[in-house]
């Protein structure tokens, strides 16, 4: 406890007894029914629960410490600091000997992509024989072992246990998609970021963030804690993003851009996008190679682009990176089609922010020979700012918009589509609150050669509602419907 004490410079209350500082710490945990015998115990306020409210049971299961962020009456020590979530960050990579100092951590943050780039990233690493870890939104990956993770970046403590995991078992490089919401609340203190790519930045997260000035501060934060030291730290910026210019004077690492329209160290031009796939030609400082990706769409461009350019500043030469990136088929919800021999095509995709729902059209758009019909819906209890926004850009971009449900969560659906609604003309929408009647009746309507995208929820296998979560997997009912008619 005197180490874990003398880690805390901000402590404004210290324990009196000396003893206390005498405690041994086996164990830090901010989940109170995970508290046993020997532990460090984190009070942690979050959205719906209040962990000092838990004191109380986890002394009782044996913790022998607390840190808060005001005193409490339990006979255990109680350290009081101003931020518990900021203090348990580094304190988790302290207890667990600051995992990533002996890895190679590439971080990657921005509204749209991170997904995309860090798996890119991965198959390139495992090609060069590196043993890799991937964190992120949709699953958590020491070399081939998933385990599931409930938010894009983890809590400090189990984010920190997972990186002690990894170093463990020899892992080499970590790819780990870093959220606004991650870098605001201090999650990743004390992760020592080899790399730091930004993607781009678009309206997403308001209801959080109240402003893009703050969201994209919120993001500026990976950039500015890459530190200014005399080790290698790389910040990689897309330079066709204005923000690029903002985070570029956040940081003090070196900066290596990548683009399209703009001039960059790693750039591609004519660049070519095919019902079976794109390619371009990739110019990286003095040399150029063409690409022929599987993937399609600009995005698709941007995210090699993203991953390639990540790449070569870890080390990977151009040739490898290329060779790897050409092999990808897709990513798991990112523009998957799904196939049932059905004479149109069926797309289901992570799309939930206007940006991305409007790339996806565009890129359908570019080798459509049928209607284009789009399935899409806006979270509850999320940014109510985008809803008429994305219905717009459905009705504007598609030939046929379908609103239906994403994951309500507490809210009505009927009123989310309400907020969808908004300045459109009747005609120009059809709505079914039932999303597997959306999906059905999209498939159902389709002629020969349409399009049908499915936009929101991607990889996701559940719905959220109000009172329970249940399955629900867009592929999977896309398949279904798809079988039927046929």
């Amino acid at each position: 406890m005197k180490t874990l004490l003398e880690l805390i410079e901000e402590i404004p209350f210290v324990p009196k007894k000396e003893e206390y500082r005498q405690v041994s710490v086996h164990k830090i945990e901010m989940d109170s029914r995970l508290v046993d015998k020997g532990t460090l115990f984190f009070c942690i306020k979050g959205y719906t629960v209040d962990g000092h409210e838990f004191v109380n049971q986890a002394v009782k299961q044996g913790a022998v410490a607390i840190v808060a962020e005001r005193p409490l009456n339990v006979d255990v020590p109680v350290i009081v600091v101003r931020d518990t979530k900021r203090t348990m960050a580094k304190i988790s990579s302290y207890f667990y000997g600051d995992p990533t100092t002996k890895m190679h951590l590439i971080g990657v943050t921005g509204t749209n992509g991170k997904t995309s780039v860090t798996h890119i990233l991965e198959q390139i690493m495992q090609d060069a024989n590196k043993k890799t870890g991937l964190i992120g939104t949709m699953y958590t990956k020491v070399k081939d072992v998933v385990y599931e993770t409930k938010n894009t970046t983890p809590e400090s403590v189990i984010l920190q246990q997972r990186f002690k995991q990894m170093k463990d078992e020899d892992v080499e490089v970590v790819m780990m998609e870093v959220s606004s919401h991650a870098l605001h609340l201090g999650r990743v203190r004390g992760c020592d970021f080899n790399v730091a790519v930004f993607t781009n930045l678009s309206p997403d997260h308001l209801d959080y963030h109240e402003t893009m000035e703050s969201y994209l501060h919120a993001k500026g934060l990976l950039f500015a804690q890459l530190g200014n030291t005399y080790q290698e730290k790389v910040a990689v910026l897309n330079a066709d993003d204005p923000a690029s210019e903002a985070i570029l004077a956040m940081t003090a690492a070196d900066v290596i851009t990548y683009g399209i329209k703009k001039s960059a160290d790693v750039f591609a031009d004519d660049v070519k996008i095919t019902s079976s796939g794109t390619t371009f030609i990739i110019h990286a400082f003095k040399e150029s190679e063409s690409v022929n990706l599987k993937l399609m769409g600009m995005f698709s461009v941007y995210n090699s682009l993203a991953a390639i350019t990540a790449a070569l500043v870890s080390g990977i030469s151009l040739k490898e990176a290329i060779s790897s990136v050409e092999k990808i088929e897709g990513v798991d919800g990112r523009f998957q089609p799904v196939d049932e021999g059905q004479s149109f095509t069926v797309i289901v995709d992570y799309a939930h922010t206007p940006d991305s729902l409007e790339n996806v059209l565009q890129t359908v758009k570019e080798f459509a020979r049928g209607k284009i019909t789009v399935v899409v819906g806006c979270g509850g209890d999320r940014d109510k700012s985008k809803r008429p926004v994305m219905a717009k850009i459905a009705v504007e971009q598609a030939d046929r918009a379908i609103f239906t449900s994403d994951n309500p969560r507490s809210e009505d659906p009927a009123e989310i589509i309400e907020d969808m609604k908004q300045g459109l003309a009747k005609a120009s929408y059809e709505v079914f609150l039932d999303r597997k009647k959306a999906i059905w009746h999209a498939v159902n309507q389709a002629s020969e050669n349409d399009i049908i995208v499915i936009a929101g929820k991607g990889h996701e296998t559940y719905q959220i509602l109000r009172d329970k979560t249940i399955h629900f997997d867009d592929r999977e009912i896309a398949s279904q419907a798809i079988r039927e008619r046929l």
